[in-house]
This record gives C-alpha cells, sequence and structure tokens, in this order.
C-alpha cells in the first residue's frame, strides 16, 4: 500500500487512477511523446483537456506559463519538426508542469541531447525541484545523477545502492562552464 499526496492509491477504481495520474503526476519521456501536427502550445495544453474545471482561456494561459517557465515562449506556434531536441524535450516538460503536478517522474530526459542541452534540462529540473517538485530522474549517465540530492542505483531490477548525494553539483554553473569552454574552441 501506499500513499500518495494524502491519498490511499490501493483501492482506487481505473477512473480513480487516471485523475490522480493527471493531477498529481507529470511525466516527462525520452522521445518526448510530443504530437507532431500539433503546435508546442497546444502539446502542452492537452493534459488540461481533461480537466473539466477550467476554461479555454484557462487552459491556455497555464500553457503559455509553462512554456515561459522552460524558455520557449518565442516558439510557441511551432510543431515539433521545427524545433530542435532540447527544445521538444522543454516543450515535454512545460507539458509535465501544466497540471502543478507533486510528482514529475523524468525517464532519461536527458539521454538524447547533447551535454549542453542535457545541463539546460538539468537545471530546469533543479529550480523546480528548489520550488517544491519531487523529481524521479532515471538516468545511465552518471554525470547527470551527479545534479540530484539522491541516487538510488539498481541493477536486474534489485536495489543495489541507496546514498543521499553529498557534492550535489549544480547545472547551471556546469552549463556557464560549458559554454566558456564552448567559445574557448570556436
Amino acid at each position: 500500500m501506499y500513499e500518495l499526496d494524502g491519498e490511499i492509491i490501493r483501492n482506487m477504481s481505473r477512473n480513480e487512477l487516471a485523475d490522480i495520474r493527471n493531477r498529481k503526476i507529470g511525466f516527462v519521456f525520452q522521445s518526448y511523446n510530443l504530437l507532431p501536427r500539433t503546435t508546442a502550445v497546444e502539446n502542452v495544453e492537452l493534459p488540461l483537456l481533461y480537466n473539466n474545471t477550467l476554461t479555454n482561456k484557462q487552459i491556455r494561459e497555464r500553457a503559455l506559463e509553462a512554456l515561459e517557465m522552460v524558455g520557449l515562449s518565442d516558439r510557441l506556434d511551432h510543431t515539433p519538426a521545427q524545433l530542435s531536441g532540447g527544445q521538444q524535450q522543454r516543450v515535454a516538460i512545460a507539458r509535465s508542469l501544466v497540471n502543478d503536478p507533486r510528482v514529475i517522474l523524468a525517464d532519461e530526459a536527458t539521454g538524447n541531447l547533447d551535454m549542453k542541452t542535457s545541463y539546460e534540462v538539468m537545471s530546469i529540473f533543479q529550480e523546480l525541484n528548489r520550488h517544491g517538485k519531487t523529481i524521479v530522474f532515471v538516468t545511465h549517465e552518471q554525470e547527470i545523477a551527479e545534479f540530484s540530492s539522491r541516487t538510488i542505483t539498481f541493477r536486474d531490477g534489485l536495489l543495489i545502492k541507496d546514498t543521499n548525494n553529498e557534492n550535489i553539483q549544480d547545472a547551471a554553473v556546469s552549463l556557464e562552464n560549458y559554454e566558456e569552454l564552448e567559445e574557448v574552441w570556436v
């Protein structure tokens, strides 16, 4: 048995579980899972379409706020094909935030990204965590795991290590350092 935000999950119906997933959990997928013919703002609005308490205006406002949070307010009307991989991932993060969930589950959210964009994404997650969001981040990259306060290591489905990180790396600082090196390389 487990609770999520004070609600016992065990005996909930499928509809109740779907409601919990929509309201309390945000999902960020490695492959973004954006609808290809839908703009960034429309992709972010999708989870809100199941909330019958919001007006169309409120839905649009929330989607715009979420895209602003991830630095994409200038790409609202772009489809996924018109966005870089990092921008697509930020749209996916905005979509995960739009319902103001308690927990965000991110599955290999930097797996398809270059290092600079990975730092940008991790910086967003760290900022969200500082503002009270619980982030559960799956990664195979040790360098990415160093941005978290706790690392739980599994092998073949078994827990082999649970560590509180003493020296949490700051993704924003790593990004700045990377950009400084990038200037030297060019």
